[in-house]
């Protein structure tokens, strides 16, 4: 950042697409936030010939610390200059130019951000490459300097604080993928005074806006439709807050609300989005005759852009809607916050799925044209013969909900996140990555062992029990052989108190540990009455979400001890069964009414249970508590302030980090473990089969990468007998006392 202040030239730079085409001009505009500036960056004059014959030039003012465009337009005498506009939108009749503030990005809390993105003059074809360059522009940059850290991001950052066509990021998890819909590429306004044309780009808009003399020409051979691909995405389920605030904490952006631009609802966080009161009321007048308003391929479009934004803040634009019930965020787990949003996806649609957690870096798109167009559809689709309209009001309702609840994102760039834990690199397997993964491994060891301490206090003094938990919160499912995933490690923790608060803070423990995770509360009532299965809503085509879409790496900790006697109904039967699923196969059976759909997935399942679960588990283990604290909050309390900071994020580090390790067994490794396993068969061949010897060398897989060892050894290996043969024996144990299998 620091190198694109000392150029000279930055003016010139973002009007490059233009270099070296005749009579086109591509305005790229860049704002930068807040106003606050150290100094102007010295730029070169770029002048440029409009195709209406309308000269165009834009250079630094550094006394007013911005770029100035001045245009002469050939309604005016010649040499007569217009008065200059500075800051953003059209410059003036007759000519199409954005400009805003430039300032030395490399000691700004924030980068830059789109507005009026992209705009093509007339009479010229469009320049392929533009595109790229823009994709690529901003690549690079994002490179520099932690830039990414400067982005404000919708996860921290509250909707009203951001203007309109700020570049923005969001962290994020796909949970439904709408049709593709159609936009207009490239469209053409006509003056009406002097029927000049000029042609748009339409690409990361979802408002095409025109100029007070302008008109849309929609029979325009010249327009283009395209096709783009819409995400419905929410913040990522069971975020663990220490995720949260560590984002916080190393963005470096910070922002204030913002003045240039008042949306309807004042300063209202999300947490007040879910209490808002969408109750139908009588729209206000929109002044039709004074605007035209329209939707055309996939672009909306008025004729006074300003006059219906001011329109929209001044009234309360939610209550036009006239929805009969609140909006659902269809977030998969309750009492989650944060901002849902429409993603538009425009390149390599194609990577992407449902349930798959993305970090995005957009265009924000919050204009309340969207949502009072979006009504105006609504009303007009009542009218309409049924035969004559495809989209029901109630998919139209899902589909374009009011912008100021549901933002829209145009993204310049996605990638899919390995994991979300901000304490670690974002690729773990780029080469800038190795070295901090190489560093961390040599402390490897004292960590594991503070880990394993602090998991024994955290399990009552049982030792065993807080092995066997660290291989469950490292395992994962690292391929699938056929329909089996290999590397599952379901642990049921029996022996747990009943009725108690035990489970509770046990969870408590591991959300300081693990990125996501969600306790399930077994009772009787929840699984007849929760909704554990997606499904689709064919009336308002859309993926209404279940509990158990989840994305990959979620711990989920089923509480089996507050299960009581009961009836479970039809839903309740079904929702054991999702379980059931889950945890033999790791996948979800999403429910398409007339067929089902597999999507496998990867989550750590762990059970607590008084005895013997009644889902299945790869491994039993029954607590032996050394200690009954009287009071466990105060306990949970103490023993989580006696950890230093730094050391419950080399815990967290650690628990990520080694599931994404490689492992090996070698050939000779491969034969030793054979002929054990043999002479094992030999000396108890009732009790030992094939299932068991699965289970040793997950066991073994498990423990080895706890160590921080790659391959299996042969130390590691007896360790893993070892640790096997105490759990069977404890199980046997409580099996005599009480007389029953548990």
């Amino acid at each position: 950042m620091a190198e694109l202040a000392s150029r000279p030239n930055l003016a010139h730079d973002i009007l490059k697409p233009c270099a070296g085409l005749e009579k086109v001009v591509v305005e790229l505009t860049l704002l930068i936030f807040p106003s606050t500036v150290s100094r102007t960056v010295r730029c070169r004059k770029t002048s440029l010939l409009l195709p209406n014959r309308c000269s165009f030039e834009a250079k630094v003012d550094r006394a007013e610390q911005s770029v100035v465009v001045h245009t002469s337009n050939p309604s005016t005498p010649p040499g007569e200059v217009l008065e200059p506009r500075v800051g953003r939108g059209t410059c003036a009749e007759g000519s199409h130019s954005a400009c805003g503030s430039l300032q030395d990005i490399s000691k700004l809390p924030y980068i830059f951000s789109f507005e009026n993105c992209i705009s093509l003059s007339a009479q010229n074809g469009v320049n392929p490459d533009w595109e790229k360059k823009v994709i690529e522009y901003f690549k690079e940059k994002l490179k520099e300097n932690n830039a990414p850290k400067w982005v404000p991001s919708l996860n921290e950052v509250p909707l009203h604080y951001l203007k309109p066509n700020s570049f923005v990021k969001f962290r994020c998890m796909i949970q439904d993928m709408f049709d593709p819909e159609f936009y207009m590429g490239v469209y053409e306004t006509v003056n009406q005074n002097t029927k000049a044309r000029v042609l748009h780009f339409g690409k990361y808009r979802d408002v095409a806006e025109c100029g007070p003399q302008q008109e849309l020409d929609i029979n325009s051979p010249r327009s283009t439709t395209l096709e783009r691909q819409t995400f419905y995405c929410v913040p990522v389920p069971g975020e663990s807050v220490w995720v949260k605030e560590a984002y916080v904490n190393a963005n470096q952006a910070r922002v204030s609300p913002s003045t240039s631009y008042t949306p309807s609802r004042h300063k209202r966080s999300y947490e007040d989005d879910e209490d808002m009161d969408l109750q139908p009321h009588k729209q206000k007048d929109q002044h039709t005759s004074d605007r035209q308003a329209g939707s055309v391929g996939g672009l909306q479009w008025c004729g006074e852009p300003k006059r219906l934004e001011t329109e929209a803040s001044t009234g309360q634009q939610l209550n036009s809607l006239n929805l009969s019930s609140p909006f659902d965020l269809n977030f998969p787990l309750p009492g989650e916050k944060g901002p849902a949003c429409l993603v538009k996806v425009y390149e390599d649609c194609d990577c992407f799925k449902v349930n798959d957690v993305l970090e995005l870096y957009g265009i924000l798109s919050v204009d309340p044209v969207l949502s009072i167009l979006s009504s105006d559809e609504r009303d007009s689709s009542a009218l309409l013969d049924s035969m004559e309209c495809t989209d029901t009001a109630e998919e139209q309702r899902v589909h374009s909900p009011p912008a100021s609840l549901v933002p829209r994102i145009h993204v310049v760039l996605a990638q899919k996140l390995q994991h979300i834990n901000p304490l670690l690199p974002a690729c773990l397997n780029k080469e800038e990555s190795r070295t901090f993964v190489s560093s961390f491994m040599s402390e490897l060891s004292p960590v594991r062992a503070e880990l394993l301490g602090f998991l024994t206090h955290a399990l009552l003094g049982d030792s065993l029990a807080a092995e066997y938990l660290i291989l469950h919160l490292i395992s994962t499912v690292y391929t699938r052989r056929d329909v089996l995933p290999l590397g599952k490690f379901t642990v049921n923790l029996s022996g747990c108190p009943r009725n108690s608060t035990f489970t509770e803070h046990l969870y408590r423990i591991i959300q300081h540990l693990v990125p996501a995770s969600f306790r399930l509360q077994m009772t009787i009532e929840n699984m007849n009455r929760l909704k554990f299965i997606p499904h689709k809503d064919y009336t308002a085509n859309r993926l209404v979400s279940g509990l158990l879409q989840l994305p990959n790496n979620t711990s989920l900790v089923i509480d089996e001890t507050l299960l009581e006697q009961g009836q479970l109904d039809t839903p309740g039967v079904h929702n054991v069964t999702a379980l059931s699923n889950l945890i033999t196969w790791q996948k979800v059976d999403y429910d398409f009414s007339y067929h089902q759909m597999e999507f496998p997935c990867n989550i750590n399942v762990l059970i607590t249970s008084e005895g013997r679960s009644l889902l299945p588990a790869d491994c039993q283990l029954h607590l032996q508590p050394q200690l009954i604290p009287p009071n466990m909050e105060e306990y949970t309390n103490s023993l989580l302030s006696t950890v230093l900071p730094s050391v419950l994020n080399k815990f967290r580090i650690y628990l990520t980090l080694l599931r994404f390790l490689d492992y090996s067994i070698s050939d000779e490794i491969t034969k030793a473990v054979e002929d054990d396993f043999v002479e094992m068969r030999k000396n108890d061949p009732q009790s030992i089969t094939a299932d068991d010897l699965h289970q040793l060398l997950v066991v073994a897989r498990f423990l080895s990468l706890s160590a921080g060892q790659t391959t299996l050894s042969r130390e590691r290996w007896l360790r893993a007998k070892q640790l096997e043969s105490l759990r069977r024996n404890r199980l046997q144990q409580q099996k005599c006392v009480n007389g029953n299998e548990l």
